[in-house]
């Protein structure tokens, strides 16, 4: 009787203790629920439903065609539902902040549905409306200007997707070399913006493998080099590639797909053309409507070293926690090298940042041997730690005391890692006249909205540092580049050739070996004169060329998509504050119009079949790898500190069960 007695109370005891342990357990799920929804942090993915593909995204087809100076892209993207349920996948790509996106398609089995171009918020309606009525649908929506979104509907279990998606952007020479960047990933986003509920910043929430892992998906690139001219120097910094020599002038290549690892870094490839010339000329195109030229202009010498007035920089270094590592590593060194190489009559000062800013003096400090060790110092002190606050550091930096009649340069060193770009672009532009700003970016997927956007509002150049070894080279070729104005004040006129919208609206000042580059549309008969004047260390230049020595092309249609796409970046991409109604309307109808993917244009295609009648599907985020050179610190530490309370909550609990379980024990034994 005894014996049967203990069971009963040890039975009894443990079911108890197992439902209170259950409750527990499911409140440290519902604090860590709680905790997703009020952030929009990344977070690391965890697979969760093995009747569910989180991982829908197979494979990535990158086929990349050059005739001159413009590229045209194919990216074809394969998602397949290997579980046993429907899903609604979302997935989170980067591409180059030059895109003009004109095309896309969606292809199930043997049927093709082009996609449309529609108003954001109606392709967004016709997308729900779709998914809804159980239909296969994708939508394509720009978040920034170089990170899109795909949304799948009611992809079916063993069904597979094709989406094909076509841009064109223009390859414009640095230093005497064409540079092609194809990104793969988009890296994490400090959350400055997260909170603000804009659509637009919904992405930030992505979710990412653990430092490491290697891509879930397989990358494919391939690409056909036409250059017109004999190419030399063709390499790849980025990946292995295997070219072929169809014959001087043209080169065909591809990845070694021997490299899993391949999708977590920006596919880059270089090039230059026999004589290192970038020689000045037109592009035309006569469309049935309106016609397009594009225009460059191939930069005179450099100016003495001896005309070059005393110079002041102020050098702005992220010190993050998605720094640690490698990125931090190449920072300091490539300040290092910066700083040693400045001349004894330039003045210098360093702001670090991340959460919140330092700075290495209150007044500008002569570059002496005395003072550029003590900033060497600061900067080898630095570990990579805590958020990454930017404008705060670029309003100090902009905001310091400077040299009298010196020339002010500010310099920013960082990944890019934030979300809250646009206030960085406003206060540049609010400043514009009072620094050149030059961005360095630093890692193997740098975000090149935030690099270029910084460079383009304050009119001066980005540079993108992709790894250790090459910091000392990057920060060699930076010194030349700015040196020097190579011209100044530079005004491009059209004498008997009539032209009109016409972009930029105001040209930058050029330094090193780049080109100017202007886009525009023409009428009548292409004949006369474009002269570009301006101003170098030896006084006045002029250069004139003739318009009719080039004549329309068909095979310059892209020009039409990149006049536009010229067109929305002056209103919308580094645009410095929210446009106008006016404004937005106008990049609405341009999107419209010429067929391009824009912030306020989506493309949407629908399959009309019902493939899902009761409409249930699950919902699946693709998680992408982290860059190659980022560790977990980058994720955040929103998250994880979610974790350790939700940790702490299920140790209390714990504790306050044991206590039960005992009192339930004495209760037990005074049952018998």
């Amino acid at each position: 009787m005894k014996t049967k007695r203990s069971i009963y109370r040890f039975l009894f005891v443990m079911t108890v203790a197992l439902s209170l342990l259950a409750g527990a357990v499911g409140q440290e799920e519902d604090v860590q629920n709680a905790a997703a929804d009020k952030t929009l942090s990344p977070y690391f993915f965890v697979k969760g439903d093995p009747n569910v593909d989180h991982l829908p995204l197979k494979d990535t087809r990158v086929n990349i065609a050059v005739s001159g100076v413009i590229a045209d892209v194919t990216v074809t993207q394969t998602y397949s539902n290997e579980g046993s349920r429907p899903i609604n996948a979302t997935y989170v790509f980067p591409a180059s902040t030059r895109a003009a996106v004109y095309g896309m398609q969606m292809k199930i089995g043997d049927e093709v549905i082009i996609a449309k171009i529609k108003e954001r918020e109606q392709a967004q309606q016709d997308f729900e409306k779709a998914k809804k009525e159980g239909k296969s649908a994708s939508l394509l929506e720009q978040q920034r200007p170089n990170v899109f979104t795909m949304n799948l509907a009611n992809l079916m279990p063993q069904e597979q997707v094709e989406i094909e998606l076509r841009y064109t952007e223009l390859l414009v020479p640095t230093d005497g070399v064409y540079e092609f960047v194809y990104p793969t990933v988009v890296g994490p986003r400090y959350p400055s913006d997260a909170k603000s509920g804009k659509s637009e910043d919904k992405f930030v929430a992505t979710p990412y493998l653990h430092q490491g892992d290697g891509p879930t998906s397989a990358l494919h690139i391939s690409a056909h080099i036409a250059a017109g001219m004999p190419i030399t120097e063709l390499s790849c910094p980025s990946h292995q590639i295997t070219p072929q020599w169809v014959n001087s002038t043209t080169a065909e290549l591809s990845l070694d797909d021997a490299d899993p690892f391949q999708g977590n870094r920006d596919f880059v490839l270089h090039y230059r053309l026999s004589g290192n010339q970038i020689g000045s000329g037109l592009l035309l195109y006569q469309g049935e409507d309106e016609n397009y030229f594009l225009y460059m202009a191939e930069p005179p010498a450099r100016v003495k070293t001896e005309d070059i007035p005393p110079r002041d920089y102020v050098f702005v270094v992220d010190v993050s926690g998605s720094m640690d590592g490698f990125p931090l590593n190449t920072a300091k060194q490539l300040v290092k090298d910066l700083i040693g190489g400045l001349r004894p009559t330039d003045h210098f000062n360093v702001v670090l940042f991340a959460g919140d800013s330092t700075v290495l003096s209150d007044k500008p400090l002569a570059a002496n041997q005395e003072n550029i060790t003590r900033a060497i110092d600061l900067l080898e002190q630095q570990r990579g730690a805590g958020g990454t606050e930017l404008l705060p550091a670029v309003q100090q930096a902009m905001s310091l005391p400077r040299e009298q009649g010196s020339s002010r340069s500010v310099v920013l060193v960082t990944d890019g890692y934030i979300s809250g770009e646009q206030g960085v672009f406003d206060y540049i532009r609010e400043h514009l006249g009072e620094s050149n700003i030059f961005a360095f970016g630093i890692g193997t997927e740098v975000n090149r909205y935030l690099i270029e956007g910084v460079a383009k509002a304050g009119m001066g150049e980005p540079f993108i540092v992709e790894n250790e070894a090459d910091a000392s080279d990057a920060a060699d070729k930076f010194r030349e580049y700015i040196d020097s104005p190579v011209l100044t004040n530079i005004r491009i006129k059209a004498n008997g050739f009539e032209t009109y919208d016409v972009e930029p609206g105001k040209l930058p000042d050029m330094f090193g070996r780049r080109p100017v580059i202007l886009f525009g549309k023409w009428r009548g008969t292409p004949a006369g004169t474009l002269e570009m004047t301006g101003r170098n260390g030896q006084g006045e230049f002029r250069s004139v060329f003739d318009v009719s020595q080039s004549q329309p092309d068909e095979g310059n249609r892209a020009l039409r998509y990149l006049w536009a796409r010229s067109r929305i970046a002056e209103l919308s991409d580094y645009g410095f504050g929210e446009p106008s109604e006016s404004k937005i309307k106008e990049i609405t109808d341009l999107g419209l119009k010429y067929n391009l993917l824009t912030k306020y244009t989506s493309f949407i295609a629908v399959r009309e079949k019902i493939v899902n009648r009761n409409g249930n599907a699950e919902k699946v985020d693709q998680p992408l790898p982290l860059p190659v050179g980022v560790n977990d610190l980058a994720v955040g530490d929103e998250p994880e500190l979610y974790w350790l309370l939700g940790a702490l909550l299920v140790i209390g609990l714990i504790v306050a069960l044991r206590r039960r379980i005992y009192f339930l024990s004495l209760i037990c034994n005074r049952l018998e």
